[in-house]
């Protein structure tokens, strides 16, 4: 990866709809040149794909919460995965060192539906308990590289 192919992922990490005029004017190429640079970079896996960034405020989910999930036993990230796969409130889920097995982020609309969501992930089979954390406002947020 050189410095063109970082203003290309730079381009469309600011806005994935980039034309390979746009792409190419900030990457310092061709229309022709940076599409064949872009789609290097996908097919290497690069860039894994291309999203629409939905605004929770949109759908009218306000409510976020960051939850730690303590598991019985010592279950695999595969299968942590497979238990909160189908629990659309969950946006996002990573293991991490400490007491806890993993953190969740959840988005909801209301503390009623937050609630719900977090006795969905109680009930998989191999969580333990839970303790949650409410966010009361955003202080920083940055696109992800």
């Amino acid at each position: 990866m050189d410095s063109i192919d970082e203003a290309i992922i730079r381009c469309v990490l600011r806005d994935a709809r980039a034309t390979y005029a746009e792409i190419g004017k900030e990457a310092g190429l061709s229309p022709s040149a940076a599409k064949r640079r872009l789609d290097r970079l996908v097919t290497t896996g690069a860039i894994r794909g291309f999203s629409a960034v939905v605004d929770p405020q949109a759908m009218a989910w306000r409510t976020e919460a960051f939850v730690e999930v303590y598991c019985k036993g010592n279950p695999t990230p595969a299968a942590l995965t497979k238990a909160l796969h189908d629990i659309p409130e969950v946006v996002e889920a990573c293991t991490v060192s400490g007491a806890a097995d993993a953190m969740l982020y959840l988005l909801a609309r209301d503390i009623p539906h937050l609630e719900q969501a977090i006795q969905r992930v109680r009930s998989a089979p191999l969580i333990d308990r839970t303790e949650s954390a409410i966010v009361l406002s955003r202080l920083l947020t940055r696109p992800r590289l």
